[in-house]
């Protein structure tokens, strides 16, 4: 049996349940006769409030997810396929994969570059145009693709009106870059972040160069100050022998703990060259890893000579005076780099510009040192002979750092002692 408190209690529910059923009712006659007096012209605005309330797609679509999402797939319809491909036959850092990723971009209209330099930009006349408008204080915008084989980098460049004059240190340019990664046959956003370009500038050598920082959390936490970077894009054309030529003698050399392109000699004057950093390089370059040597210990003397003759014509007698040769042990003392002679991690790469066949066998070539740390495409120039050798070998016979009032102090190099200063 229903005690008394449980009837009162059903009934009074059964009121509320009739008065919320005749308000509903009501409401919805109202809001009848309320659209029907609604104009024409505010039915498309009521519409199109009520779609996005049945649509929660379009609402995550304004979350940062969504944007992410929404942006990565605008990207991936260009070339995904590509990266899949390249996945497909274990060509992902392939130069011809890129390349066919640089030139897909390229037919969509944007420009776009390897992230090496080591190819032509395509669509380069767009980025022409943009660097001329920008230095010409006028307003521009453009979209740049950095390539590489694991995914790419999204440049949005953003010139302001008035502020270039013609002088590149002037430049407002604010820079959106948004980086994309290949895994697992998709692409997807993970990074993005923007800056006002401290130093935009387009180089008489044909480079667009610029640097920036913005808070990074992770960076802050690790280095407590913000990210930042130093962009250089070689815009104009270089020849493909000159690329050829660079990959093959100069890169493997640089400007890298050594001093072998940052000094003038030649062959039987090797003036301050240090061959214990070239011993270093060239060890690693022939046996692919590092010299085995500890501090104090004594190189074999046919294992230091036979891996600096490899690239420098010389003899024994010649070689016993430029390093410390010890006579009653048969080899040479090593010494490695110790924390003092370290050097910070930003360094110029070399580009060759031009080359010359010379009648004895060997070729010149023209290289320029470009240093994005520095914002410079061409800290100095320096002309490198080389000789070239049977089955890919090269020996090196000169360089000489050509002299002009545009050279820039040589910042990154720091000397390695050795002799004397042991």
């Amino acid at each position: 049996m229903w005690s008394e408190r449980s009837i009162r209690f059903w009934i009074s529910g059964l009121a509320a349940i009739s008065l919320g059923g005749l308000a509903w009712i009501s409401v919805c006659r109202d809001s009848s006769s309320i659209a029907g007096r609604l104009s024409e012209r505010d039915m498309p605005e009521r519409e199109a409030q009520i779609s996005r309330w049945k649509k929660p797609a379009e609402k995550e679509k304004n979350t940062k997810e969504g944007r992410e999402k929404e942006s990565a797939e605008r990207w991936a319809e260009i070339c995904l396929d590509l990266y899949v491909a390249a996945e497909n036959g274990q060509k992902e850092n392939d130069p011809e994969t890129v390349r066919s990723i640089v030139n897909r971009f390229g037919e969509r209209g944007y420009p776009a570059v390897d992230s090496r330099n080591q190819m032509d930009m395509a669509e380069a006349d767009q980025m022409v145009r943009f660097c001329e408008a920008a230095c010409a204080g006028k307003e521009a915008e453009v979209i740049l693709a950095e390539v590489s084989g694991s995914g790419f980098e999204i440049y949005e460049l953003r010139a302001e009106a008035g502020k270039g004059e013609g002088k590149a240190e002037k430049v407002a340019v604010k820079v959106t870059r948004s980086r994309y990664e290949y895994k697992n046959r998709k692409i997807k956003q993970v990074f993005q972040g923007s800056y006002q370009a401290e130093d935009f500038r387009y180089t008489e050598d044909g480079y667009v160069m610029f640097s920036g920082g913005w808070f990074s959390e992770a960076d802050y936490v690790l280095t407590c100050s913000e990210a930042s970077e130093y962009k250089a894009f070689r815009v104009q054309p270089l020849d493909e022998m000159c690329r050829k030529l660079n990959r093959e003698y100069i890169m493997p050399v640089g400007y890298r703990y050594n001093n072998m392109f940052l000094t003038d000699w030649q062959e039987g004057e090797f003036g301050n060259l240090n061959f214990y950093d070239l011993f270093d390089l060239f060890y690693l370059r022939r046996n692919a890893r590092p010299v085995p040597y500890e501090d104090g210990s004594m190189i074999p003397k046919d294992v230091f000579e036979s891996v600096l003759m490899a690239y420098f014509c010389m003899d024994s007698a010649t070689l016993q005076e430029e390093a410390v040769y010890c006579a009653e042990e048969g080899g040479y003392l090593y010494r490695p780099r110790d924390f003092t002679e370290a050097e910070y991690p930003a360094w110029p790469y070399p580009e060759v510009v031009e080359y010359t066949e010379n009648g004895d066998g060997t070729m010149t070539l023209l290289v320029h040192a470009v240093f994005p740390y520095g914002g410079n495409s061409r800290v100095y120039a320096h002309e490198v002979v080389v000789r070239p050798l049977e089955e890919g070998g090269v020996q090196y016979v000169s360089n000489r750092v050509i002299p002009s009032k545009k050279n820039s102090e040589i910042t990154w190099y720091t000397p390695r002692s050795t002799g004397n200063g042991w």
